[in-house]
């Protein structure tokens, strides 16, 4: 079994949940992960800033991001897309 890391803020270990869903394309993957990330964002073990999209599961060095994720001055994480335009902004703010 591969060495794991620690989470900083004591004895918890870092997993990944690897979720499979059907989409039309990848516009539409993005799309509905965005929408199941905020809707737990209430969950303080989820880091929604680092969840990415393949197109299949064993395509996983394939993988987008889904949220542009920069770390702000206030502590939140930016969540607009990946290459946004403009300045990065906490919309619901992501948590880490």
């Amino acid at each position: 079994m591969s060495e794991v890391r620690r989470v900083a803020s004591g004895s918890s270990v870092r997993y990944v949940a690897h979720l499979p869903f059907t989409a039309s394309d990848m516009s539409s993957a993005l799309i509905f992960t965005r929408t199941l990330v905020r809707s737990l964002a209430f969950l303080d073990e989820l880091d929604g800033g680092e969840a990415t999209v393949s197109a299949y599961a064993d395509e996983q060095g394939d993988q987008q991001r889904v949220f542009c994720d920069l770390l702000l001055d206030n502590g939140r994480r930016c969540e607009r897309r990946p290459g946004h335009e403009g300045s990065c902004q906490p919309r619901g703010g992501l948590r880490r």
